[in-house]
């Protein structure tokens, strides 16, 4: 008989008592998922975090002692493999662009549903990104004016040996526009979209629309 699969292992930072119990009692009612400690200030979330190696690390922004933003650097210069969520009540361009380069592997607002919270966890257990309550356009604009133009060579005619077509869809990816919206655009059907974007993620290394995005405007594909 195969055995069952191992709990997905959560350590909850916020600095609200009441808050951190009442997400424990919503993500156990999930047999797959495990709260195996809490943090009430960013140098206990780095400390637990170390000693606890969980898979997925729930971190609020506003922390006492060391904030979250900062808490993501001490993490990063440790070189944790903690897949890190920001649960927030509200969150800037300029501070989701900053958590991304951190590590952060998804932004979640506290009013998000509780599916969407599950899922989230999910997502970035297989390794992808979870960007919920951002517009795409947002982000890549605040990365656009956190970096100099020139931090990147000028691409090549088939970078990454990308098709015209591709780096077209690329582009529609980036700005936020579904497979449906995409097939519309070119004239092609959803399948034809998703066999690009296959090809597309196997050429680039990306793993989700979100990490394609911010893959290609690093390289300035858009």
């Amino acid at each position: 008989m195969p055995r069952a699969p191992k709990p997905i292992r959560l350590v909850i930072a916020d600095d609200e008592r009441l808050f951190r119990e009442a997400l424990r009692l919503l993500l156990e009612t999930e047999p797959s998922l495990r709260v195996v400690g809490y943090a009430a200030d960013g140098a206990e979330t780095v400390r637990l975090t170390r000693e606890l190696k969980p898979d997925v690390l729930l971190l609020d922004l506003a922390m006492p002692r060391m904030g979250g933003l900062e808490t993501l650097h001490a993490l990063a210069a440790a070189r944790s493999r903690v897949r890190t969520i920001i649960v927030t009540g509200a969150i800037q361009r300029p501070e989701v662009v900053t958590a991304l380069q951190l590590g952060a592997r998804g932004i979640v607002l506290k009013d998000a549903t509780p599916a969407q919270l599950f899922k989230s966890i999910g997502v970035v257990m297989r390794g992808e990104y979870w960007v919920n309550g951002t517009a795409m356009m947002d982000v890549i604009a605040a990365f656009r004016q956190a970096s100099p133009a020139d931090a990147a060579p000028p691409p090549e005619d088939r970078p990454f040996g990308l098709t015209k077509r591709e780096r077209e869809i690329i582009v529609a990816v980036a700005a936020g526009r579904s497979n449906r919206e995409i097939g519309e655009q070119f004239g092609i059907s959803k399948d034809t979209v998703k066999h690009h974007l296959t090809a597309i993620f196997d050429k680039v290394g990306a793993s989700s629309r979100v990490e394609l995005a911010l893959f290609a405007l690093h390289h300035r594909l858009i």
